[in-house]
């Protein structure tokens, strides 16, 4: 403890050096801390639960044309025909495809919406009765849709008249519990609410109430058509190989697009979240690198230049523990004025991007745990110059005499 202030005085005679590392120091301690905190939260949210079989479900698209009789009816068949293929577990028609970035919303209200009533946003999907076996789910509440409540034909201006909504949904706009049964609006259009899923979630993961939905059974023919197969994980490579042939001799007036994954879908929408994590590890590998190096550095600059001090120390008896503690004190003084600095910086640059990005407060946990790590990382980088300095024969003080 006597040491520590003139070893602060003897920084202040040579503060270039030690000031450029302190605020190298701040920088890596506000930066890392910030970024490991981003990096966890984009974790989190690309590990987060779908509710979908991903790696089992694809979607494409079918553009039809000339001229065909009845649309209703060839999608229909074009539905049964893709069933029958081997390894296929179920398909159906659908208005948008889940966590692929490109969707529906609309606002779900208790009242018609000329009535202005308390409303919710929610993505919806449109299908018939097989649409939750082929997104691979299970009503936990209440009933799947029958057969002749699916709306089917082109006619736009058809109604559904019942409704499947998500937990989370349902969860929100009747948490006394009793939704089940009730009636919501679509518009100016009552919808009953006959089932319940426990876990699903729209096109948008990034939308705030990623997890509303309300599925229709609407069957809306139209020669832009999409389409979802959910076939066994071990085949759906060679089910998707194998379906333009097959649809194509159905009926070769058609173009199939736009055909991929639901995993690939989602990877597609994420790709700039993973790219971002990527920058921001690399980033944090080399601010501690850079900042490991100046440490190594300033501290093998200070032994070559007080080589002829040390020696004196040395011959005047010092230890070889002292000399290392000399060094080891001399770091943690700008190791920790330096992290206090950034500490405060990096609380500042938190609450900036919070605001400006709608990400979460920074947890002080991770400033604290930044602070520990790079103290470690200073204390590791200075210990062998360190011991190099404690090596230094006594004799070093009387070759220049």
């Amino acid at each position: 403890m006597s040491e520590i202030i003139p070893i602060f005085r003897a920084l202040l005679r040579s503060k270039a050096g030690a000031l450029m590392l302190l605020i190298q120091i701040a920088i890596t301690t506000a930066i890392v801390s910030n970024a490991a905190f981003i990096i966890n939260d984009r974790i989190q949210y690309l590990n987060t639960e779908t509710g979908y079989p991903e790696k089992e479900i694809f979607s494409f698209s079918i553009s039809s044309f000339g001229e065909i009789s009845d649309l209703s009816v060839m999608l229909e068949q074009t539905e049964e025909t893709i069933r029958n293929m081997p390894g296929v577990i179920d398909a159906s028609l659908v208005n948008a495809v889940p966590v692929s970035g490109s969707g529906s919303a609309s606002t779900f209200g208790s009242q018609p919406s000329s009535e202005r009533g308390e409303e919710i946003r929610a993505a919806y999907f449109t299908g018939d009765e097989h649409i939750l076996n082929t997104l691979g789910l299970s009503v936990f509440d209440g009933r799947n849709f029958e057969k002749n409540e699916v709306v089917v034909g082109t006619d736009r201006n058809a109604v559904a008249q019942v409704a499947i909504v998500s937990k989370a949904f349902i969860d929100q706009k009747f948490p006394e519990g009793n939704g089940l049964g009730q009636t919501i609006y679509f518009g100016n259009d009552p919808l009953k609410i006959v089932g319940v899923v426990e876990e699903m979630v729209g096109p948008w993961l990034k939308d705030n109430q990623a997890q509303n939905v309300v599925i229709m059974p609407i069957a809306r023919a139209d020669k832009q058509q999409k389409f979802i197969v959910r076939a066994e994980a071990d085949q759906r490579a060679a089910v998707m190989r194998q379906i333009d042939d097959i649809l194509l001799a159905e009926h070769n007036k058609r173009v199939i697009m736009f055909k991929r994954g639901m995993d690939e879908a989602k990877d597609n929408y994420n790709a700039s979240d993973i790219l971002m994590l990527r920058m921001l590890v690399v980033l944090i590998v080399v601010l501690v690198l850079v900042t490991a190096l100046g440490i190594f550095g300033m501290t093998l600059f200070n032994i070559n230049k007080r080589t002829k001090q040390i020696g004196t120390r040395r011959a005047l008896g010092a230890r070889k523990s002292a000399i290392v503690k000399y060094f080891l004190t001399e770091n943690s003084i700008i190791c920790i004025s330096g992290m206090l600095i950034g500490s405060i910086a990096a609380v500042f640059l938190g609450n900036s991007l919070m605001t400006r990005f709608s990400i979460p407060a920074l947890d002080i946990n991770y400033i604290l745990t930044t602070a520990v790590f790079v103290l470690v990382i200073s204390l590791v980088s200075v210990i062998f110059p360190a011991i190099r300095a404690a090596n230094i024969a006594p004799s070093i003080a009387t070759r220049s005499i």
